[in-house]
């Protein structure tokens, strides 16, 4: 998904998006796979999951939208915070591990990296909406790509630190883990979010 991982990735090069998106796979070798296994075994944590902690947790404002994907406006809510022990009862190990601390689903694995059904991406953890089909686009990752947030107030995105310079997208309302965020997608905002889809649930709409 993201460069640096020590996961399988594909090198996207753009010609121009009217064209062909292309994509040049390649194999670690057992000794660089095993190398790199031990440093993702090593990486420091991301720096957005909030403790939980005594008190009422912050209030953000986010947008919410129905499950025909209409918008319904902005609300204010509190962020949702949780023990580990928590999201480990709500959540399945894959999903706890990708959306709660930080991992990453191999490429072409994921439920959605393919599937382009009408219909909007949500958080595992707490359901709020972050991506629409209308901006999935095929990167050629094996990872569910977007151009643009269906809400930028509903996503936070965080520097990330622990495989060179990258930008981690998180959930503004539970702070799951998301994916990242890169400079080479399509128009209109040339962005592309590449998500884990471990830590979103597909809502369908008709």
């Amino acid at each position: 998904m993201e460069r640096g991982e020590p996961v399988f990735e594909s090198d996207l090069v753009q010609d121009a998006w009217q064209g062909k998106v292309t994509r040049r796979a390649f194999l670690l070798s057992g000794s660089m796979a095993a190398a790199a296994i031990a440093a993702w075994s090593l990486r420091p944590a991301l720096p957005f999951a909030t403790p939980p902690r005594p008190g009422p947790a912050p209030e953000i404002t986010i947008a919410e939208f129905s499950g025909a994907g209409v918008p319904t406006g902005m609300v204010r809510v509190r962020k949702i915070i949780k023990s580990d022990a928590e999201w480990k009862r709500q959540l399945s190990a894959n999903a706890f591990n990708i959306a709660r601390k930080a991992d990453t689903e191999m490429a072409y694995t994921g439920s959605y990296w393919n599937p382009h059904q009408r219909g909007i991406f949500r958080c595992i953890c707490c359901d709020t909406a972050l991506f629409s089909s209308e901006t999935k686009f095929d990167s050629g990752t094996g990872w569910p790509s977007f151009w643009q947030p269906i809400a930028k107030e509903n996503i936070a995105e965080i520097e990330d630190t622990s495989f060179g310079e990258r930008t981690a997208v998180a959930c503004s309302r539970c702070d799951a883990h998301l994916g990242h965020v890169f400079n080479d997608g399509p128009p209109p905002t040339g962005l592309r979010y590449c998500m884990n889809s471990a830590s979103m649930l597909f809502k369908a709409i008709a």
